[in-house]
């Protein structure tokens, strides 16, 4: 018996070894992930050739002929009727301010305020600015008592909320604010029920906005090209947003001032010119999804999907290049580094069972909306659809590992739908990158909802398990900062290397991935 124990122990070392030995044959295929290449793609996706890469923009088109014509020198199918595009019809609805003055100035939409709407072009005329306070309309505070703003143009201050001596919230009666300053929306919702004309809001960050965002204040909404699309327009009233300057010299009319009206709010009309005419313009374009399949073997009915977005914020009317090394000109390189060393596999014999399609998606910045077209206009069955491997910014540290492990990748999603999937994830990391893998996004409560703002969303929503690959936000993100001399490249192979793990794993299994899981 003792002889026994002691073999038995002897053994454990050798069992653990097993359940960690590496596949050589992965090894070596991964090991064709390199930075080198990496970077080349990536430096020349970010320069300021590729204008930021926007879509509907000569730097998006430039992409995607990129793309393609990588995917055609590995040797991949172009598998949409002979082609690599997916073409999706794209409508941007843009809010055109041909006039706006007050006081006879004339202002710019844009560059001295920012308007919201999705009214038909109209004409705004009025003799008067009726001013109302915070706008709030609450049981214990209602800046409108008395007052009819039907047809009128009305002025707001829209933050914060009227405070007593101590500085507790009227409506509350505390500290803690009330929802109509918490909410973003709350206000203006309610506002515009009393159908006034126009709402002019004011706020200390309408300044800011403009100077950090400016064209893409008045880029418009995309949205794919359908019935839903049509030029209908509303009678809503816009929103336009002014600055405290603007708005001070409203008030200054009558003798008063933002703060003033902060501190002890009132409503009064004030007589003052407004002149404007404004309202939403449609254009309609085309801007394609890039696909490129390798065929598997025996299991070549099943489509393993290796995604990530190509379009960024693009180029502004001043020249302004929103670079997008890390969103998601790293999560591109990924999919066409993934779809090399993949074809390289099986031009060698060693290629997939089950298919993978290599997938940029258009318009992800605009809501998804690649991805979109993709799950409701599938190339190949959604029901044969296994998986959907999402690289969406893999290139950089984030603010929560900035000071602490840089050697680390959030994995989202992964055991929403799937079990199986979670733990190939799991399983690929312990054999072959041992990073750390963050799943604080995976929480319900996560406020940022990062889970549902990536495209394997759009093959969740139809069970499709998918995992979404993700480094992390940090402060260049959607700037021009984000650059391709931030890129943390060994990191970004690394990453694509566990991806790779994960999809050989997936696309090599005897059975397909198990949908056992619920957990949206």
């Amino acid at each position: 018996m003792f002889k026994n124990l002691i073999k038995a122990i002897a053994l454990v070392p050798a069992l653990y070894s097993c359940a960690i030995a590496q596949d050589p044959v992965q090894v070596k295929y991964a090991n064709l992930l390199t930075q080198e290449s990496a970077k080349t793609h990536l430096t020349l996706l970010a320069s300021p050739a590729f204008e930021g890469r926007g879509t509907g923009q000569k730097g998006g088109e430039k992409t995607v002929q990129y793309i393609a014509e990588q995917f055609k020198s590995f040797g991949l199918t172009a598998p949409v009727q002979g082609s690599y595009f997916q073409p999706l019809k794209l409508v941007r609805s843009s809010y055109k301010v041909q006039q706006f003055a007050i006081d006879g100035k004339a202002y710019t939409n844009g560059k001295d305020l920012f308007v919201q709407g999705d009214n038909k072009e109209n004409v705004f005329d009025a003799a008067e600015i009726v001013f109302i306070g915070y706008g709030i309309q609450d049981a214990k505070h209602n800046d409108l008592t008395g007052l009819d703003i039907r047809g009128k143009i009305v002025l707001l201050i829209n933050e914060g909320e009227p405070l007593d001596e101590k500085g507790n919230s009227l409506i509350t009666g505390t500290d803690k604010p009330s929802e109509w300053a918490s909410s973003r929306f709350k206000r203006l919702q309610e506002l515009a029920k009393a159908q006034p004309k126009m709402i002019l809001a004011t706020s200390s960050t309408v300044a800011q906005m403009i100077s950090r965002f400016s064209d893409r204040l008045t880029a418009g909404r995309f949205m794919l090209d359908n019935a839903k699309a049509a030029n209908e327009g509303t009678q809503s009233p816009p929103v336009v947003n002014i600055t405290l300057d603007i708005a001070n010299s409203i008030l200054a009319k009558k003798q008063t001032t933002v703060d003033q009206q902060k501190k002890k709010p009132s409503s009064f009309a004030i007589p003052i010119t407004v002149n404007a005419k404004m309202g939403i313009t449609q254009e309609h374009f085309a801007d394609p999804n890039v696909l490129g399949l390798l065929e598997g073997t025996d299991l070549k009915d099943e489509i393993v999907v290796i995604s990530g977005h190509h379009d960024h914020d693009g180029i502004t009317a001043d020249g302004t290049i929103f670079p997008g090394a890390d969103d998601n000109g790293s999560g591109t390189t990924g999919v066409l580094e993934l779809a090399r060393v993949f074809a390289q596999a099986k031009k060698d014999g060693k290629g997939p069972r089950r298919s993978i399609l290599f997938i940029a998606f258009a318009a992800e910045e605009k809501g998804l909306l690649g991805s979109q077209f993709y799950s409701e206009n599938p190339v190949f069955p959604l029901a044969n659809t296994v998986t959907c491997l999402n690289m969406d910014m893999i290139g950089r540290i984030d603010d929560k590992h900035l000071n602490g492990n840089h050697d680390y990748l959030h994995i989202i999603g992964s055991d929403k739908l799937s079990s199986e999937l979670y733990a190939i994830n799991k399983k690929a990391n312990e054999q072959y990158t041992k990073m750390e893998l963050d799943y604080m996004y995976d929480d319900p409560k996560d406020p940022l909802r990062i889970y549902y703002r990536s495209d394997q969303y759009n093959f969740a929503k139809h069970n499709i398990p998918v995992t979404f690959y993700f480094s992390g936000l940090h402060p260049h993100y959607h700037t021009p900062e984000d650059t391709v001399d931030k890129i943390d490249f060994p990191m970004m192979v690394k990453r694509e290397k566990l991806v790779f793990h994960a999809a050989w794993d997936i696309a090599n299994r005897d059975k397909r991935l198990a949908v056992d899981s619920n957990k949206e």
